[in-house]
């Protein structure tokens, strides 16, 4: 799901397909906010599909907020605040059509709102074993041989493991947003650009570790706040292009 996000991936199916290029299409604004898409027949032949396929890919772009059906009218697109942008192709064909600032900023919000608190909780309720893998995963992150594919996973293990250990369903449920603030952040700007890099978030992500390990809930949220708040100024200062090279 990490590589999908970072780097694209074709959809295989049909079903998929149409969904892929309709949703990327409406986000990246290609259909304007409130407009009626092309009639059945006309999708059907651009995609060529049949119009159940196109009728079920319409029902997944609906419950991702995207659009909504209006009777006599056709497929209208929904306004921007009607979409679902905890869902993961939301957020992925947003990332596709560029990134910015403010995106980069609401994405750490949205982490600074929850991570912190799973971390405070992780320290809680974690057990012996769970603290033992986290340190495993922390010390998979110090490699230098990284790719950024590579390290971005190691580094979504972690916050996966976090949001498990804090025993909240709802934590763990939008495990789908820290993946695609991860995906963004390593997409932009990667600490496997430099061994120096590499060895900073090895040991912030260490720093969780102990914090949990030492049964400290709120050195933990401060340790998770840092490497939150971290990664987001590394995609800020890539994106303001105060180092272009970092894009790389």
């Amino acid at each position: 799901m990490l590589r999908q996000r970072m780097f694209g991936n074709q959809p295989r199916s049909s079903h998929a397909r149409v969904v892929e290029e309709l949703g990327s299409a409406i986000v990246v604004g290609d259909f304007a906010e409130n407009s009626t898409l092309p009639g059945d027949q006309q999708l059907s032949g651009r995609f060529g599909v049949s119009r159940s396929v196109l009728r079920e890919a319409m029902k997944t772009l609906a419950a991702k907020g995207l659009v909504r059906a209006k009777t006599r009218v056709g497929t209208r697109v929904n306004p921007r605040e009607k979409w679902n942008f905890v869902d993961s192709d939301v957020i992925s064909w947003k990332m596709q059509s560029g990134m910015d600032s403010e995106f980069v900023d609401h994405l750490r919000d949205m982490r600074l709102a929850f991570e912190p608190a799973a971390a405070r909780l992780a320290a809680l309720n974690a057990t012996s074993d769970e603290i033992v893998n986290l340190f495993s995963i922390a010390a998979r992150i110090d490699n230098p041989a990284h790719t950024r594919e590579s390290v971005a996973q190691e580094d979504l293990n972690f916050h996966l493991a976090v949001a498990a250990m804090s025993r909240n369903p709802f934590m763990r449920s939008v495990t789908t947003l820290i993946e695609a603030a991860l995906a963004v952040s390593f997409q932009i700007s990667s600490p496997a650009l430099s061994p120096e890099g590499i060895s900073r978030c090895a040991s912030q992500h260490l720093k969780i570790a102990s914090a949990i390990a030492a049964r400290d809930p709120e050195a933990a949220a401060l340790a998770m706040r840092d490497v939150v708040l971290e990664g987001a100024d590394r995609s800020r200062e890539a994106l303001d292009g105060d180092d272009p090279s970092r894009m790389a």
